[in-house]
């Protein structure tokens, strides 16, 4: 009987989830050893991992942590229902950490690969440095075709992303309507859901890159509009929940900007 009540309910809800809340994982131990190697200007970044396995750094854990407590601190009726992750590790580890808080297991969180980072390609693990000195050709191409389009050997565009994450978008409409969702992704996997929710053109969520990185455990959050026909952004880049416990706010970039 619950579970058809909780269908009807949902039914008689907007296509929409109730609230979708989009967040970047916490800093990764990828995110500072792309600082080291940019600062001392090496040409690779050192990593003990492929890119998929890269775990919190222990901020990062951290960071995820106080997400978790002001998840818990949200009334019963506000907390999420449904968590979705990007396979890779750091971000599951982010979404695990807010699960445990609401005392749920790691099963209940759905790992769907359409949230995977970007894929960089040939220019993985290298440094701004590096890919001026190993793909000057690809260098410049970038400059030329600018990074919301441009695609690297073996890699992903903006564009590719955007593709990927239209299914996710129609998924949530279709399978959770009237549900409080929370996505834990990457910095560009939030810009290109920003993109697609909000109906930007390049120039306008380039421009908001451009404003700066995506705060780790950052919070882009939207609520579903009183006609039942879209998203209504509530805030972006939420870290309230940093702040709030004395957790320093980190916004350091997955990759290189000659990458992204």
């Amino acid at each position: 009987m619950q579970a058809a009540t909780g269908q009807r309910d949902r039914q008689a809800t907007s296509g929409w989830p109730e609230r979708l809340w989009i967040v970047r994982h916490g800093q990764s131990a990828g995110n500072v050893a792309r600082d080291d190697a940019e600062s001392s200007g090496a040409s690779l970044i050192e990593l003990a991992h492929r890119d998929a396995d890269v775990p919190l750094s222990a901020l990062g854990e951290r960071q995820s942590q106080a997400l978790g407590a002001w998840v818990r601190a949200l009334p019963p009726a506000q907390q999420p229902t449904l968590c979705l992750s990007s396979p890779y590790e750091r971000s599951r580890q982010t979404a695990y950490a807010v699960m445990s808080a609401l005392t749920r297991t790691q099963d209940e969180v759905i790992a769907d690969e359409r949230l995977r980072e970007k894929e960089f390609g040939v220019l993985d693990r290298y440094t701004r440095k590096g890919i001026i000195e190993k793909f000057p050709d690809l260098a410049e191409q970038r400059k030329l075709v600018g990074k919301f389009y441009f695609r690297p050997p073996g890699g992903e565009s903006w564009c590719d992303v955007v593709f990927r994450l239209r299914s996710v978008l129609s998924d949530l409409q279709r399978n959770h309507a009237g549900e409080r969702v929370m996505v834990v992704g990457h910095q560009v996997i939030v810009h290109c859901f920003r993109y697609l929710i909000e109906n930007m053109d390049e120039a306008t969520i380039l421009a908001i890159d451009r404003e700066g990185d995506v705060p780790n455990c950052g919070v882009t959050e939207y609520a579903a509009t009183a006609d039942g026909k879209g998203l209504a952004l509530q805030r972006t880049n939420f870290v309230a929940p940093l702040l709030d416990t004395g957790t320093p706010v980190t916004r350091e970039s997955d990759r290189p900007a000659g990458a992204r």
